[in-house]
């Protein structure tokens, strides 16, 4: 009798594949990578044509000698790793690993392990992709390249244990160019002026919001140009000037790709990047349903492409129609336009049977598994579904030369919102006294209600927003962007609050030190320039090594100067005034892997140990003691009051010795600008000058 052996990636996966193929197969799985290039070196040669040097993982020799026995008896050997880059190398690897010349090996994947997908699958083998394997081994090979060369420098100049990383510099500079946009955003004052009116007869009054006037749309900047507009508006009668009447539909959002399904799971679930992709390779590799066994009710997590079978988007319609109605279901789904290259060897991330409904589920999935299960399921169905439908109204209201307006709109047609919206898509405003307004209806006034309001700083980065401008940039790819969030995140050069990312001191010195040594290592266009031309060499268009022969030289010469050029940051132990109570020593400055904190240089003898707290030469506007610079638990920097908790004065800026000309409150550093601590202020004023060191005056 034949004997096939399929190899897969994961443990998890042998036991779904297995119920679905015959006596005749053994599934086994190779737990991931089985070789690597070694630890303790660079592991390629630059000098004979930049060849890689391959081993076997460590604790890989057992699963290697046991798929080597499991071979010898095998026909047949399907190679049935993931379908991406990744799992090609895999494949390639095996191939190598296993000495599988001469064997009948064939390649397989599948886009979901359901018993159709698996047995397709096997009916249409075919060879290794070299090229998806040079595209996996290049971006292995330039990841190293700047993790072995760049990462002992930072040992050496900052202190042990520091990374850097190609993609993950660069998402570490864009989190830290955010954060100085925010430090420098100066606030600016604006007004908003509703007018509460009765119309005719009607009990509950109309709220309009001031437009400008007829000339066009105009903000009121100050409490001046408010009181100028109220004055104007004394004893002014309000007539409707223009209703207008229309139609909108809202589109069906797309089925999710890796990154809109982390961006959206962050939003509505509040999950980690990196918790959502654990999930979804359960959901993915397959779970056990109570009356069907062990089946993955998921396709492939790592796509970005919005594609969908036909033979999905068919049981998608015949669905809609059954359950929803016939007016329900769209016809083909759209596709996501893209300049980049799109995986299109793979589908959208949806069920991989519609009819398996999240209720169904329930109780064969923990509660995570079935709140993410339950997202995929509903915007998958919304995608196949027809558009929202909306009547809108939109009214002019003229007082004197000053224009106000209201805006509404009423639901006509649910469609796919009848089964999903999106986790921060704004509540409709429905305003029904607004479809009874024409141009004879009569209106007075009942009161004003002004609001002060500040323009807002751009936003931090979230996980999701920080996924979202990855993407956006070309930079990495879908299975990149959950490592390396977490990697910058473990490595403390970011701390994450309220969903918020923020950047540590200790990412601000790795940043500068980056983008001062290797520009173009933290350089957005040149990091995206490099995806694409390694999706160029998954096309088979550039040769592999041509990339990394082109890369490494700058590299190496990049390295050399910064060993030479680059002063250390310099985190020795600086003396303290701070006397030792245990012995009597002057304490020193020490750091941790929460930041700096005072230690007694007696150690071992004496282990005494304080906080830091660096005095900024600035006293605390209301208690008198010195403000210092604190850190928050996860490392994020404010200014804080010494007697902290006696006094709770802090501020995420960092004050200077000046008060505000308006209020009295102290002036902080807002990049090249001095502005208020009292956000309700507005002021702001330019930097003094400093003087120089040979100014007569100073």
């Amino acid at each position: 009798m034949a004997k096939y052996l399929v190899i897969v990636e994961s443990p998890a996966k042998v036991k779904t594949i297995k119920k679905f193929l015959g006596a005749n197969y053994e599934v086994t799985a190779s737990n991931g990578h089985v070789r690597d290039m070694p630890k303790s070196q660079l592991g390629i040669d630059v000098e004979h044509d930049y060849e890689p040097k391959y081993i076997t993982i460590r604790g890989k020799g057992d699963i290697l000698a046991k798929l080597r026995k499991e071979v010898k008896k095998a026909d047949k050997v399907y190679l049935a790793t993931d379908p991406d880059r990744e799992g090609e190398a895999i494949s390639w690897h095996l191939r190598e690993a296993l000495h599988l010349e001469g064997k009948k090996v064939y390649r397989i994947t599948f886009n979901e392990i359901t018993k159709n997908a698996v047995k397709e699958s096997l009916k249409n083998p075919r060879k290794i992709d070299m090229s998806l394997v040079d595209a996996q081994q290049a971006r292995r090979m330039l990841d190293r390249m700047v993790g072995y060369r760049i990462s002992p420098l930072l040992w050496a100049k900052i202190k042990r244990g520091l990374s850097a990383g190609r993609v993950q510099s660069v998402a570490l500079r864009i989190i830290c160019d955010r954060e100085e946009e925010i430090n420098a955003f100066i606030p600016e004052e604006y007004w908003s002026l509703d007018a509460v009116l009765r119309v005719g007869g009607e009990k509950k009054p109309l709220t309009a919001q001031y437009y400008g006037t007829a000339d066009g749309k105009k903000g009121i900047a100050s409490k001046e140009e408010l009181d100028a507009v109220l004055k104007e508006l004394e004893g002014a009668d309000y007539h409707v000037s223009e209703v207008k009447k229309g139609e909108r539909s809202k589109k069906p959002p797309l089925p999710f790709t890796t990154s809109t399904l982390q961006q959206e799971a962050s939003k509505a679930l509040n999950f980690s990047t990196q918790k959502t992709m654990r999930l979804a390779q359960q959901l993915y590799e397959g779970i056990d349903i109570k009356g069907n066994g062990t089946v993955g009710i998921v396709t492939y997590l790592r796509t970005d492409s919005t594609r969908v079978s036909e033979e999905a988007e068919t049981m998608a319609k015949d669905y809609i129609e059954k359950n929803y109605g016939a007016e329900f279901a769209a016809g083909t789904g759209t596709q996501k336009k893209s300049g980049q290259k799109i995986q299109d060897a793979h589908e959208a991330i949806r069920p991989t049977d519609i009819a398996r409904t999240p209720i169904e589920l329930k109780e064969s999935l923990s509660r995570d598994q079935f709140r993410l299960y339950q997202l995929i399921w509903k915007r998958f169905i919304a995608s196949r579904m027809t558009p929202a439908k909306y009547e809108t109204i939109s009214v002019k209201i003229d007082a004197g030369k000053h224009r106000f307006s209201v805006a509404a709109s009423k639901m006509l047609f649910e469609g796919f919102k009848s089964v999903y919206t999106e986790a921060d898509e704004e509540k409709e405003k429905s305003n029904t006294l607004a479809g009874s307004l024409n141009k004879e209806s009569e209106l007075s006034l009942e009161e004003f209600v002004p609001k002060q309001h500040f323009t807002q700083p751009p936003a931090h980065y979230t996980e999701a927003t920080l996924v979202r401008a990855l993407e956006e940039l070309g930079i990495g790819r879908p299975s990149t962007y959950a490592p390396t969030i977490t990697t910058i995140l473990a490595r403390r050069y970011i701390a994450k609050e309220n969903k918020n990312l923020y950047v540590t001191e200790l990412g601000e010195v790795v940043n500068s030190m980056m983008k001062e040594a290797f520009p173009s290592i933290v350089d957005v266009n040149f990091t995206a320039n490099l995806e694409a031309l390694l999706d160029k060499v998954e096309e088979g268009c550039v040769n592999w090594k041509t990339v990394v022969s082109n890369f490494y030289p700058d590299l190496d010469e990049a390295v050399k100067n910064a060993e030479k050029e680059l002063p250390e940051v310099k985190i020795a132990d600086e003396v303290t005034e701070e006397v030792c109570e245990i012995c009597g020593r002057n304490m020193v400055i020490k750091y941790g892997p929460h930041g700096r904190f005072l230690a007694c240089p007696g150690f071992p003898e004496c282990r005494n140990t304080k906080p830091y707290f660096e005095k900024i030469g600035v006293e605390c506007p209301k208690c008198g003691k010195d403000i210092v610079l604190k850190k928050t638990k996860k490392g994020r920097r404010y200014y804080g009051c010494i007697d902290n908790p006696e006094c709770d004065f802090m501020v995420w800026q960092k004050p200077v010795d000046m008060r505000c000309e308006k209020c009295g409150s102290i002036l902080v550093e807002k990049g090249n600008k001095l502005a208020c601590s009292n956000e309700q202020c507005g002021f702001s004023m330019n930097k003094p000058e400093k003087k120089e060191e040979n100014d007569p005056k100073k």
